[in-house]
């Protein structure tokens, strides 16, 4: 069975990679863009829309506000950006946030972003996946009943990719990732070539037929900030990069700064190039769930170019950069949780680094919590981007006041203190916007989690702590020698049993065979043997009165202890070794519930004499 499962391993993860490979793994720029960026240029499929849905819950009239409101939202993305450049180049360790803030403000304020960042991947994890099933049905409804299961499938293949190398998982986004860019610079320049030559026309959907008739209500400042703030999802993932500078290939920092600046450029065109075609196409947001719901960007890709073979290719970039999105969290959050191990407040497994030299554990987790979201919240995005982005600007603010200490250290950099001021402030408002806008839609849950998840930090590290202070050198001096009892479990007399007691006698003076009688025939079976072969140990029967094997065995190993405090127990099983794994289900283990009954028991050592069959 092991063999078997290390067979399945090998094929999902491939072969192993050399440690001295570790350098060639890294990325370039040309494939650190998708693996790195898809998050934040998928966002472009579903920011627009929540801005959209946003203002038609105020009046449908204000729909035109979305292109201003668009514009903010570019201007606060490249404060962040540029940011994020800053932290790039003085953090080229790598860690984002989460190192920024804890040597800059404190442990504590770099545990609340290590948790915002850790939930934020998660969320890019099952928003990206379920948005990718929303592109999926905007063009093939009858998909509707399969959402979660679709979007778990995805998930499940990314993790897989993931499995087998950052480099590998580089190459394979590539490609989709670059389609999804230039067919969506295609749609907007051509929407745009529409509008200056006064070709484009708006779309005749039903809602519109009942626009002029509405009144104009003026739309409050609140509503304002909520629109705003919704549309900010458009931001998630641009410190993905910060975090995961290591990945690059040398000089890691300039390589890794120079992709930000790509990355800010591409994302603002599209998300502000979709807004402005969205308004002077009239289209008219629809709500997840409703009969013949579409995406945004489906309606504009209809209403430029129909259902030509072109708003397929568009449908199906859309998904492809939706569902790769969530490949910047698979290199990011394994990557940030081991920093956070590093420091004692996650389990240090996260620190491994695997066979394909990857953070394996980390990617599992991932993994698993992210497909339980998808199924917690029935694969609709619009229900899972309240918990999205209000974790992602904590994330933000935090950084940027990090950075600002960080200048004031060094003596003071004005413009770049200010920059990062700027940003801090920006974010700050914004995220608090979103939380109480968003509150009673899902956004509780944010700070609920966040506590939680500090709950958990907290007793990893004390725990950690302890363990260290009890495995300390304290008075150091030479053990003297114990006397070792060694007991043998003899079920009945073969050659396994011969092997354990010639172990037994290589191990301790003092040495017995112990056999627990549930069927009195084979037990004097068992006494006529142990006679007749005349073994030298001494062998000790006890009466199991409910028939159970275990009970009896920890009452006597108890009763050797207390004879006396210096002796130290080995409890000796013979295990037999299938020549195959399906072998072992006629076989019994009794190792296994004899070990989980005496694994608190102190000065007791469990050992496996395994003997294998042919």
């Amino acid at each position: 069975m092991p063999n078997l499962i290390r067979g399945l391993v090998r094929l999902v993860q491939g072969p192993p990679i050399p440690s001295k490979r570790a350098r060639h793994e890294r990325l370039s720029v040309i494939f650190a863009l998708p693996t790195f960026a898809a998050d934040a240029l998928s966002s472009v499929a579903y920011a627009t829309e929540a801005i959209m849905l946003v203002l038609l819950a105020a009046s449908i009239n204000h729909l035109p506000l979305v292109v201003p409101i668009s514009f903010g939202i570019a201007v606060l993305l490249a404060v962040v950006a540029a940011s994020y450049t800053q932290t790039v180049l003085a953090y080229p360790n790598g860690g984002g946030s989460y190192i920024v803030a804890s040597e800059n403000l404190g442990s504590g304020a770099g545990r609340v972003a290590g948790a915002a960042l850790l939930i934020g991947y998660v969320l890019t994890v099952s928003v990206s996946e379920a948005a990718a099933v929303a592109a999926m049905i905007s063009a093939f409804p009858e998909l509707q009943p399969l959402r979660s299961h679709l979007a778990s499938a995805m998930i499940l293949g990314i993790a897989i990719v993931n499995l087998r190398g950052l480099r590998e998982s580089g190459v394979f986004f590539a490609i989709p990732t670059y389609l999804f860019v230039l067919s969506m610079l295609s749609l907007v320049g051509l929407g745009i070539w529409r509008v200056v030559t006064g070709s484009i026309q708006p779309m005749n959907t039903v809602e519109t037929q009942h626009v002029a008739a509405t009144t104009i209500v003026p739309i409050g400042f609140f509503m304002l900030l909520k629109a705003y703030s919704a549309g900010c999802t458009a931001l998630t993932g641009v410190e993905a990069i910060a975090n995961g500078v290591p990945a690059f290939r040398p000089p890691e920092p300039i390589n890794a700064a120079r992709t930000l600046r790509m990355l800010a450029v591409i994302s603002i065109t599209l998300f502000v190039g979709t807004s402005f075609l969205a308004n002077k196409l009239h289209v008219i947001p629809l709500h997840e769930g409703t009969p013949g719901y579409e995406t945004v960007l489906s309606m504009i890709a209809r209403g430029l170019v129909g259902k030509t073979w072109f708003y397929y290719v568009i449908q199906a970039a859309t998904v492809v950069i939706l569902i790769l999105a969530a490949n910047t969290a698979f290199a990011d959050f394994p990557r940030l949780c081991s920093f956070i191990a590093r420091d004692d407040f996650l389990p240090r497994q996260l620190m491994n680094v695997g066979d394909r030299l990857v953070f394996h554990w980390g990617i599992v987790l991932l993994t698993a919590v992210s497909i339980g979201l998808i199924y917690a919240f029935g694969g609709e995005t619009i229900r899972l981007l309240p918990l999205y982005a209000g974790g992602v600007f904590i994330t933000f603010s935090l950084s940027q006041f990090g950075m600002v200490a960080h200048w004031r250290k060094l003596g003071g950099n004005l413009p770049k203190m200010t920059m990062n001021l700027l940003g801090a402030v920006a974010t700050t408002v914004v995220g608090i916007v979103f939380i109480v806008s968003k509150f009673t839609e899902g956004a509780w849950m944010i700070p609920v989690i966040g506590a939680g998840m500090m709950w958990v930090f907290i007793r990893i590290h004390r725990h950690y702590e302890r363990h260290t202070q009890q495995l300390q050198l304290q008075d150091f001096a030479v053990p003297s020698q114990r006397l070792t009892t060694a007991i043998v479990l003899v079920p009945r007399v073969h050659i396994g049993t011969i092997t354990a007691l010639n172990y037994a006698r290589s191990i301790g003076l003092d040495c017995r065979a112990l056999h627990v009688s549930i069927n009195p025939a084979k037990t004097q079976e068992l006494k006529r043997d142990w006679e007749r072969y005349n073994f030298g140990i001494p062998l000790v029967v006890l009466e199991s009165q409910y028939r159970s094997l275990v009970d009896p065995i920890i009452e006597y190993v108890d009763e050797t202890l207390n004879e006396n405090p210096e002796t130290w127990v080995t409890v000796i099983v013979p295990e037999a070794v299938p020549a195959k794994w399906w072998h072992r289900a006629l076989h019994n283990n009794a190792a296994v519930p004899i070990k989980l009954a005496l694994s608190q028991r102190k000065r007791v050592v469990i050992t496996n004499v395994r003997y294998h069959l042919q």
